[in-house]
């Protein structure tokens, strides 16, 4: 696919995705809608960590209001499910790690696609917005199914209800993300957290995610049962023999991702 409101970039294993509509602050039309999906499903080919991040001063305001607006109230279900969600699952499901470099606003869907990375890194100029209600909307793109597992029902309703930013610092208090840093050194953090997934027990990190998705729904017994599985899966890879014999030898550990 030649991308056009995106732009991909592969340095040292790190398949570094950047929305590139500034002049709109990274607004989610259907062509780059389309575009992520396939770059969060082309990434494990190529790579063993994705970055997603935006250029300009906004990470993603959100659906473009411009191209919403042609569109009649028949039509909101179907682009939620043939365009959101493949593109969300494609990001929740990628199989290798996924960062979420949030350089500034991210507002509406825009928010909520950068809740569906594994690591969400925001600068400390960022701010999340739930800004659905204030055009009569509810929160999509998995707004309703990340909030009120990461903040708690309180703080998602509230978010929700009142549409007001969350700034990026607030948001690690509350658990929404991982980390907030100055912006000075945002690139340099989101950068150096990518190079450690991306030289990391790949096979493993598969495992992870796929386990602690499958916890929200299951009870003990069952997730014990998937534990005991996937760990069976990573005993049987190079990267763990390699990570014992590094720590026999007292060496860091070469993972080669397999």
């Amino acid at each position: 696919m030649q991308y056009e409101t995106i732009t991909w970039e592969l340095r040292e294993d790190v398949a570094i995705v950047t929305l590139d509509r500034p002049d709109v602050m990274n607004a989610l039309d259907s062509r780059m809608r389309t575009e992520i999906t396939h770059a969060a499903t082309r990434a494990p080919d190529e790579a063993r960590a994705l970055v997603l991040t935006g250029r300009g001063r906004a990470f993603c305001s959100g659906q473009d209001l411009v191209q919403g607006a042609k569109l009649d109230t028949s039509d909101l279900e179907s682009v939620l499910r043939d365009e959101y969600e493949p593109m969300i699952l494609g990001l929740a499901n990628c199989s290798i790690p996924t960062i979420a470099a949030v350089n500034g606003a991210a507002a509406g869907a825009g928010a909520n696609l950068a809740l569906a990375a594994d690591i969400v890194i925001a600068s400390e100029t960022a701010s999340f917005t739930q800004a659905f209600s204030r055009i009569g909307l509810m929160p999509d793109a998995g707004g309703t199914y990340w909030l009120p597992r990461q903040i708690g029902f309180a703080r998602a309703m509230g978010a929700a209800l009142l549409a007001e930013p969350v700034p990026a610092a607030l948001a690690a208090e509350w658990g929404m993300i991982w980390e907030a840093v100055p912006e000075e050194s945002f690139a340099e953090c989101w950068w150096s957290r990518a190079r450690q997934l991306a030289t990391g027990p790949t096979a493993a990190y598969r495992t992870i995610k796929t386990a602690f998705r499958d916890g929200l729904a299951n009870d003990l017994p069952a997730q014990l049962a998937v534990e005991a599985r996937l760990q069976g899966e990573c005993g049987r890879t190079r990267d763990f023999r390699e990570g014992v014999m590094a720590f026999l030898e007292k060496r860091p550990a070469a993972f080669e991702g397999r």
